[in-house]
């Protein structure tokens, strides 16, 4: 990066953080040494997709038969045309490698640009392209949530997201010219953009927020009933133009802002709902909710909703400052994302995190995510030449080059071990918690055997499967548990649970053996 443009993004990020250091409770992270990289899995996934429909109790993501289903994976979005995954050389050998590491979800980008060229114009053939890689995912056990990606609204302010045709600057040229994100901050003409955008503004004879929610509806028409989808992600960190300076008040927000994005958000949901009744939706909050800000985000009043929220440190990079004010940061981020889900009933997914190969941020926020029971996406599986990062594209990915296999040196080793833990995939009942250790490699996992939707208890025998990545345990592990029977082992652990239990208990740690609680 050169030296004008980190300066104009450590501008930026100071911006953001002087309002954002509210105090919170510390959060340290027992066993988050550096690890030696270890063999990558090889073997054949033995993932399943969940029964459809994905639904949702409260803030649990669930399967059709009421399971909890919390998510392992990746984000894959090329931000560059023809803005298709498959462009990137992504393909079959790469969901067969995340399927081998217990990865189970997959954010696909869609940018609105290729879905919608010219105003009322639907290019098929990339939803076509779009929807091979789906199919092709869930081939491998492994789920889809679609994600409008935009980042900077443009490729004229150095982003994208919308057509070219959706871009209102009143006039104004795209300068400076800083990147990101300090174009968010420094440049007129793209929050000029943002504000047009939020206020609906007309073009071509209808509003802007119109025509994106008829894309929105084109695409729900063309995936519904898709056995493959997550669901929708409806808006990446959605940004509030020139208003942004008035959402920067720690531990508040910006309350009258949060009410345009709930328009947004039902405008949006209401259109999908017309040609797919049943997807999840998710909405997404401002993009200052991602390093702490809370949030105001209303209810849509679908069934089916969801919140997908994102958790980067902006002082994750500075090694001084990153032990003292991060866990705080990280800390305000899941219990913002818990609030919303109180007062909405929206399920919860934790949509973003990382963009580093920094495993020491990646470790400490997946173990943040398995103490609050949040599933999780990371960016990214690769850097793709992404031109909205305010590092190195080189170092945001668990592998570099799509286009070649996921081997040898194509793959950050460090960064896939911080990453391919083990984790719970579907439980028969509701989590109370679990976490894995790395200095002991040791996982533990407990859960009712009650209902998330609070409508009685699973029957015994019903199962629960559990990731358990060779990465982790190169030479086998052993298993004890309470409640359940252990039915199948290897890259995944299925549990079938016992007569009259209440509660199951799991340990998975090196060794051989199995200790079964029936």
């Amino acid at each position: 990066m050169r030296p004008w443009r980190a300066a104009a993004c450590l501008l930026a990020a100071i911006a953001l953080a002087a309002a954002a250091m509210v105090p919170g409770p510390a959060a340290g992270h027992a066993g988050l040494r550096p690890r030696a990289a270890r063999a990558r899995l090889v073997a054949s996934s033995a993932l399943s997709v969940p029964p459809a429909p994905i639904g949702h109790a409260g803030r649990w993501l669930t399967d059709a038969d009421g399971r909890v289903l919390l998510v392992t994976g990746v984000n894959m979005v090329n931000k560059l045309a023809p803005y298709a995954p498959d462009a990137d050389g992504f393909g079959a050998d790469d969901a067969a490698f995340l399927a081998a590491n217990g990865f189970d979800a997959v954010r696909l980008g869609v940018i609105w640009k290729a879905v919608e060229p010219e105003p009322g114009v639907f290019d098929d053939s990339y939803l076509a392209r779009i929807a091979a890689t789906v199919n092709l995912l869930g081939s491998y056990g492994i789920v889809s949530l679609l994600d409008f990606h935009q980042d900077m609204y443009n490729e004229e302010f150095q982003g994208e997201g919308a057509p070219d045709w959706a871009v209102d600057t009143n006039g104004l040229l795209a300068f400076p010219e800083l990147g990101f994100p300090a174009n968010y901050f420094l440049q007129p003409a793209l929050q000029t953009a943002y504000n047009n955008f939020w206020a609906n503004t007309q073009v071509d004879g209808e509003g802007l927020q119109d025509w994106y929610a008829g894309a929105w509806q084109h695409v729900a028409a063309y995936f519904a009933g898709n056995p493959n989808l997550l669901g929708y992600d409806i808006y990446n960190e959605p940004f509030p133009g020139s208003n942004i300076w008035g959402c920067l008040v720690p531990a508040v927000g910006c309350p009258a802002q949060d009410a345009v994005l709930t328009a947004f958000d039902k405008k949006v949901t209401t259109a999908i709902r017309h040609t797919d009744p049943d997807t999840m939706i998710f909405s997404e909050p401002w993009f200052t909710y991602d390093v702490g800000y809370p949030s105001s985000l209303g209810a849509t009043g679908d069934a089916h909703a969801g919140f997908s929220f994102h958790d980067y440190c902006p002082f994750a990079g500075i090694a001084a400052l990153y032990g003292l004010l991060c866990p705080s940061f990280n800390t305000d981020v899941f219990s913002n994302a818990g609030t919303h889900s109180s007062q909405t009933g929206d399920a919860l997914l934790l949509t973003e995190f990382g963009a580093t190969d920094d495993t020491s941020v990646l470790s400490s926020v997946v173990a943040d995510a398995a103490q609050y029971r949040v599933g999780w996406l990371v960016w990214a599986y690769c850097g793709c030449g992404d031109p909205t990062t305010s590092g190195s594209p080189s170092t945001e990915g668990i592998v570099y080059h799509p286009e070649l296999a996921p081997a040898g040196r194509n793959v950050d080793t460090a960064v896939l071990d911080a990453l391919a833990v083990p984790h719970p995939e579907l439980v028969a009942g509701t989590p109370l918690s679990y976490g894995f250790d790395t200095s002991t490699s040791t996982f533990t996992l407990a859960y009712s055997t009650g209902r998330a939707a609070g409508t009685g208890v699973f029957a015994a025998g019903s199962d629960s499967t559990v990731a358990v990545p060779a990465v982790q345990y190169p030479s086998g592990y052993q298993v004890v548990v309470s409640g359940a029977k252990v039915v199948s082992e290897g890259g995944t652990l299925t549990l079938a649970g016992c007569s009259g239990a209440t509660q199951v208990t799991l340990t998975v740690q090196p060794g051989s053996g199995v200790t079964n609680g029936c």
